[in-house]
């Protein structure tokens, strides 16, 4: 499992394992957000199997499906929503981590500079300058 932070309160990664639970509340990790759709997944990777696990290890879960091309702002509403209800560093996952790092970066718009924000996903090594504009948009009608 590979932690990818982004900022000292939020970090995304790829897929992870049940098993991974466990290791997330020993790194200091309050909550985790899945952003994968089960329908991506196998049944022992899809979301009730997930919850179940992060309940054992003491992990607030959030499922918060996304899919790039039909994210919507309820979405982005969402992930937010998360981040300010944890208790402490929260860590999302998707497929490779990518929509993990779009959603809150969505998230951010106007709360951060957008230069700021790409700054931060690109350290992480998620380089989407095409964000650019987007969060611009999100920054001037917020």
């Amino acid at each position: 499992m590979e932690i990818k932070w982004i900022t000292t309160d939020y970090a995304v990664g790829a897929q992870i394992r049940p098993n991974d639970m466990q290791a997330l509340a020993e790194a200091g990790f309050a909550s985790v957000i899945n952003n994968r759709p089960d329908e991506e997944n196998p049944p022992d990777l899809q979301s009730n199997a997930m919850r179940s696990a992060a309940d054992k290890a003491g992990l607030a879960y959030i499922e918060n499906p996304v899919i790039n091309e039909a994210m919507t702002m309820d979405m982005v509403k969402a992930q937010a929503e998360a981040l300010e209800a944890s208790n402490g560093p929260v860590f999302a996952w998707c497929r490779s981590g990518t929509r993990s790092s779009i959603v809150w970066a969505l998230s951010k718009a106007g709360e951060l500079p957008s230069a700021e924000i790409l700054k931060l996903l690109s350290d992480a090594g998620y380089d989407l300058p095409q964000l650019g504009p987007q969060l611009d948009a999100l920054a001037a009608g917020r």
